[in-house]
């Protein structure tokens, strides 16, 4: 007579087992992406999103549009490499910065002396990052020389060799990272490069931002402007990619409960001494590498590593999938608790 509870106890068991796999693959697979781009001094791709991506206001972004296409703008807070870990230099090759080796955001990269620029200062100055969907990490800007030729295609070797501002996991306010930086001095029209490196994942993201110190002599461009929450939100249904909070009222309240203490190390260095060039780096670094998560995609096993890789997981990720297995493993208990009980009721009423 004992049996019975034996098979119940087996069938409860497989039953179990059989789910624990299917949870944990469930809520591994679920990543957080991460996204966004400067605001304050206001980045090329952002201030071309503001102006339109259908019909852009100024002649730098019209042949931004020209060159790649609309869906860059639309898909301006996603100019990355999934698999960077801090090898920039090594990956984004030279006269490709801006649009990160990714073909897609060739038109960033076009030679102009006349892009959306912001007006800028030397001193300290507060710098803002929208994050569309935050996650820790660090933050390099670098700031041309003062030789730079904005008519030029934009080298590794343009840049300074170190950053002006080295910033890790600064506060979030408002959905926007913000954090102070000393500018060095310089004349005329520059730019700053800003390189995120994500702590939680191989992916790092990339902007450049056009900036003017006292008059431009150099172009005629128009000043830049940021998009707006507005204009985020109401571009977001054209993107090809997750946004993960994009446009959401409720984005800015989650983001701060992620944000770490900033940590600000300045290093405001003037020297002209020359960087290592990226050209050894790939001549276009795509292979699905630096793709952001496709909106109704497939979810294919190949698929799934695919957004793994790229968007890694937030700190949370660990807990939830244990807890999940916990969760799990506590309804297998009461199945088999259920089953024994059962067996025994109806081996007694025998």
């Amino acid at each position: 007579m004992t049996a019975r509870p034996r098979t119940a106890r087996r069938i409860a068991g497989s039953a179990v087992a059989g789910l624990v796999p299917l949870a944990l693959v469930t809520l591994a697979a679920s990543p957080a992406s991460a996204h966004g781009s400067l605001a304050d001094p206001v980045s090329r791709v952002s201030a071309c999103y503001a102006e339109g991506p259908e019909s852009p206001t100024s002649a730098a972004c019209e042949a931004a549009v020209a060159a790649g296409g609309s869906q860059a703008l639309y898909d301006w807070n996603a100019v990355n490499i999934a698999d960077a870990a801090g090898n920039h230099r090594g990956l984004v090759p030279d006269g490709k910065l801006c649009g990160a080796g990714n073909s897609k955001y060739r038109g960033l990269d076009l030679p102009r002396a006349d892009w959306p620029a912001s007006e800028l200062s030397a001193g300290r100055h507060t710098f803002r990052f929208k994050a569309t969907a935050p996650h820790k990490g660090a933050f390099e800007l670098y700031m041309t020389k003062q030789g730079y030729d904005p008519a030029k295609p934009l080298n590794w070797s343009d840049l300074e060799a170190k950053p002006f501002v080295k910033v890790t996991d600064p506060t979030l306010t408002d959905g926007e990272y913000v954090f102070d930086g000393i500018v060095p001095r310089r004349t005329g029209r520059q730019l700053i490069y800003t390189v995120w490196q994500r702590s939680d994942s191989p992916e790092a993201f990339y902007a450049c931002s056009d900036v003017v110190f006292g008059k431009d002599t150099t172009g005629a461009g128009p000043a830049a402007s940021a998009p707006s929450d507005k204009e985020i939100a109401a571009g977001t249904a054209h993107s090809t990619v997750e946004h993960g909070g994009h446009g959401d009222a409720d984005a800015g309240t989650r983001a701060k409960a992620q944000g770490g203490s900033a940590s600000d190390a300045v290093d405001s260095t003037d020297s002209d001494a020359g960087t290592p060039s990226g050209a050894a780096g790939s001549a276009e670094h795509t292979a699905g590498a630096n793709h952001p998560e496709v909106k109704g995609a497939a979810e294919s096993p190949a698929a799934g590593r695919e957004r793994l890789a790229e968007t890694g997981g937030d700190s949370t990720t660990a807990y939830l999938v244990m807890a999940g297995a916990g969760a799990v493993a506590i309804g297998g208990c009461v199945l088999i608790t259920s089953a024994r009980r059962r067996a025994g009721t109806g081996t007694r009423g025998r």
